[in-house]
């Protein structure tokens, strides 16, 4: 092999470690970005749940669980000398506070909420699938165990909110026959 042709290797390998590694701070800044969205959801949701106390100390269990996973997700970000995205972080975040407000005028709304939940913490599987994924590629090891603990509360997360979704439901037509009203 000629020095041209090493070199010429050496460089190809640089250029696939830069573009990983800019793959995975994207796949960081978006995944933080994404959990300010549901933390815009859930927060708005849990002011209006006094009639289903069991879905509310599930979203409030979960809103101080997504403290700790954004807390991670700066964590690694911050090792690579990386910042989230103030402007993903501002349209995502603007984005959840529309989409938790988006179900108010509902009569079930208790109930387009605990569909979307269930949707969103799926949604939110898969980018920490994603996440794990570009992380092995891009040979940040230090960062695997965090993601994996996030992703086995999404993974909780979502069962807890599909579980909810057959008494929520049963909840919801007592009140509503009852004459009572069953969208908070």
């Amino acid at each position: 092999m000629t020095t041209a042709s090493a070199f010429a290797i050496d460089q190809e390998s640089r250029n696939v470690a830069i573009e990983t590694r800019e793959i995975y701070v994207t796949a960081l800044k978006n995944t933080h970005a994404l959990e300010m969205q549901a933390l815009q959801i859930m927060e708005r949701q849990v002011e209006r749940l006094q009639r289903y106390p069991e879905m509310e100390a599930a979203l409030r269990r979960h809103i101080e669980e997504t403290h700790g996973q954004r807390t991670r997700l700066e964590e690694a970000l911050h090792s690579l000398s990386e910042s989230p995205s103030t402007i993903k972080e501002g349209v995502l975040g603007f984005v959840g506070n529309i989409m938790a407000l988006g179900h108010t005028p509902a009569q079930d709304e208790i109930l387009k909420n605990a569909y979307a939940n269930h949707a969103f913490e799926n949604f939110e599987i898969a980018a920490y699938e994603s996440l794990l994924a570009i992380a092995e590629a891009a040979g940040e090891q230090a960062a695997l165990t965090g993601f994996q603990q996030s992703l086995r509360e999404e993974e909780g997360m979502a069962r807890k909110v599909r579980e909810l979704v057959r008494p929520t439901t049963l909840r919801y037509i007592e009140l509503t026959t009852a004459g009572e009203k069953a969208d908070r």
